[in-house]
């Protein structure tokens, strides 16, 4: 079955290609101010989860994994660089397991090698299944942004709210039963991609402790603070998240930042 959705590159034909992930509850849309600030450079694409977006309605369980495998089957060419936020960074992990023959490297974004309680999860796909994920709105609020970010970006945070309220119920409870069985840590150390693990200042969902156990778990890692941010940086603080990209992503590719 197909799982994800890809957007056509945006940039150079000839330069390195970046996929970029999204969270939960969220699209594209996610990434889209932080795509022209990298597309002098790369070519830039995104996925959409199931249920999300432009993402396929999906009605059978699916994992991380096969999430990641989803990405991977997606993109056409032979290795790529990656950056994802929450589920998108699980996926980023499980790609690094999976495939990581064809990463350059993996920016790990607001995520972490376990996220929250299977419990807590099974427990938000029931809601949105019994109560649509418009009952879901007010606590994302509450847990994805910084406490400046919506009266600073009124906007943008407004149209990914609708996309959580838009998002097919099932689809995101799939995620959700995809999220309470994704447990990599024990694995962390197979890992040999580059891996960047970044947390916002004011993320309670992936806090830095989050980032460090990747960065300290993986063979090659590094830890970045993105200051005034939560849970989705780079909708928040696009310009900091391509900088910090741009200068991660430089080793792999030999561009200059």
């Amino acid at each position: 079955m197909s799982l994800v959705s890809l957007t056509e590159p945006v940039g150079p034909a000839d330069a390195p290609l970046v996929v970029l992930g999204p969270s939960l509850g969220t699209s594209t849309i996610l990434w889209e101010d932080v795509v022209p600030l990298l597309a002098d450079d790369y070519r830039v694409c995104a996925w959409d989860l199931p249920g999300h977006g432009a993402g396929p309605r999906v009605h059978e369980a699916f994992t991380v994994g096969d999430l990641a495998d989803a990405v991977a089957a997606a993109v056409p060419e032979e290795t790529f660089l990656y950056a994802g936020v929450s589920l998108g960074g699980a996926t980023g992990l499980e790609l690094a397991l999976r495939h990581g023959e064809r990463l350059r490297g993996a920016a790990i974004v607001a995520s972490g090698a376990v996220l929250g309680e299977p419990a807590s999860w099974t427990d938000r796909a029931a809601q949105a299944r019994a109560q649509s994920t418009s009952s879901l709105i007010v606590g994302s609020a509450q847990r994805w942004f910084a406490p400046n970010s919506i009266a600073r970006r009124p906007e943008l945070t407004g149209r990914l709210l609708h996309v959580l309220q838009d998002a097919d119920d099932d689809g995101y409870a799939r995620c959700c039963e995809a999220l309470a069985a994704y447990d990599v840590r024990p694995v962390l150390g197979e890992i040999r991609v580059p891996v960047l693990a970044a947390w916002g200042s004011f993320d309670a969902v992936a806090p830095e402790a989050k980032a460090v156990e990747i960065a300290e778990g993986v063979a090659d890692g590094r830890v970045a603070r993105i200051d005034d941010a939560g849970h989705l940086p780079p909708a928040e603080q696009p310009e900091a998240v391509a900088a910090l990209l741009r200068s991660f992503f430089v080793p792999a590719t030999g561009k200059d930042a």
